[in-house]
């Protein structure tokens, strides 16, 4: 069956800092004509994107200034309001869905245009699970700057920063000179970015054990567990922990979380915490005396949220601060022994741009294209529509009054 020509526009990044991912990698590129003869990709020039212009014109994929007349374009994050243009389909991460002001402006014109924008994060299957993301990236990255933070903090070895390793398997070579003493390690988590933070504790030497024993054993070499939900909230009023009613009403719920803090030394946060939800543990448990953290690695980044010291998000350029409980205060990194020392970088996938590429790419042609090109049987790219035609679709009609400016 011959089906319409259709021109896919990989766009240059237009938000600042610059982004240098992209949606998909020269061979992939490459591999979507091949697989779809009616889809012809087209790359708009861009200087600061990890992949050369050249290096898609050496497969023959077409790279211009302009790629306003292809049907679909695709970033990474937020397009310039201004750059929106009218009547195309678009996807990138609009961070528009939880209400974000600083975004208004963006749904807004989007609506005006009259695009068709759809989310990678809201492309979910039919149990609600994303189905392209780059939360595995984020958490290798950032167990990787939580070693490298604890290894500068201590004078125990020197790495390399992640963003000077050319991709994901320079980086594993430069994290096997990671050497630790007897610290134990605890990782929140069980999703992506638990499971890519595990993948860098791994390649590291470092070995798993159980809470029980990560609570009660002595140890002659580095350790860490790997804790999901369970394992640090309690239920209100008794009974077992259930996983759906924690999701639901994680207020039914207290964290028990401070019993680890006495006995680790490296916090590596990659769970997903909900603002309903209990914090990890409060201001006034870091200021114990048996309060044991010295390096917190929040992944998730959120500012305010579970951990008291992720006061404000840090650069790639400059990943830690210092956080003194004593007067709730951020001060420069390492400035002194008695502070906790802070990563919380809000983009660390950036910091692995190709490798992190390509296996974005990798979900969005395995999983995305064909019910976005072809047909979408079970409503894939539907659910992952916030607004067409100018409107808002079913499932975001509760973004109107974000719109309107009433929220």
């Amino acid at each position: 069956m011959l089906m319409n020509p259709i021109k896919i526009g990989l766009i240059r990044e237009g938000k600042t800092p610059p982004d240098k991912r992209v949606a998909f990698a020269p061979l992939q590129a490459e591999e979507i004509e091949q697989r779809f003869p009616h889809v012809k990709i087209i790359c708009q020039e861009s200087e600061i994107r990890c992949f050369k212009d050249a290096e898609y014109q050496e497969l023959d994929i077409e790279v211009r200034a302009d790629v306003s007349d292809c049907d679909i374009l695709m970033g990474i994050k937020e397009v310039p309001v201004a750059n929106l243009v009218a009547g195309k389909t678009y996807l990138f991460f609009s961070h528009t869905m939880k209400k974000q002001s600083y975004n208004r402006k963006l749904l807004q014109e989007a609506l005006k245009k009259k695009v068709r924008l759809i989310d990678y994060e809201a492309l979910k299957d039919s149990q609600g699970n994303r189905m392209v993301a780059f939360g595995r990236f984020a958490g290798l990255v950032g167990a990787y700057n939580g070693l490298w933070a604890y290894g500068k903090r201590f004078n125990l070895f020197t790495l390399k920063r992640a963003f000077e390793c050319f991709d994901i398997n320079d980086l594993k070579l430069e994290i096997r000179k990671v050497k630790l003493p007897a610290v134990r390690i605890v990782l929140t988590g069980a999703g992506r970015v638990a499971k890519g933070a595990m993948e860098t504790l791994d390649t590291a030497g470092i070995r798993k054990v159980n809470i029980l024993d990560f609570l009660t054993r002595t140890f002659e070499e580095p350790v860490y567990v790997q804790l999901s939900s369970a394992d640090y909230h309690t239920r209100n009023g008794g009974g077992h922990f259930n996983r759906e009613e924690f999701h639901l009403h994680p207020e039914k719920y207290s964290s028990h979380f401070s019993k680890l803090t006495k006995v680790a030394d490296i916090l590596l946060a990659g769970a997903f915490w909900n603002p309903a939800a209990p914090k990890l543990f409060a201001r006034q448990d870091m200021l114990a005396a048996d309060f044991k953290i010295k390096v917190v690695s929040d992944i998730t980044c959120d500012i305010e949220g579970s951990i008291p010291c992720t006061k404000r998000a840090s650069t790639i350029v400059d990943p830690i601060y210092d956080y003194d409980p004593i007067t709730d205060a951020v001060h420069p990194p390492l400035s002194d022994n008695k502070f906790i020392t802070v990563m919380a970088v809000d983009n660390l996938p950036c910091e692995l741009p190709r490798s992190s590429s390509e296996e974005f790419g990798r979900d969005l042609i395995d999983r995305i294209l064909k019910p976005l090109l072809q047909n979408d049987p079970e409503g894939v790219v539907e659910r992952g529509t916030i607004a067409n035609g100018g409107k808002l679709t079913n499932s975001f009609k509760y973004l109107e009054e974000y719109v309107n400016g009433r929220d």
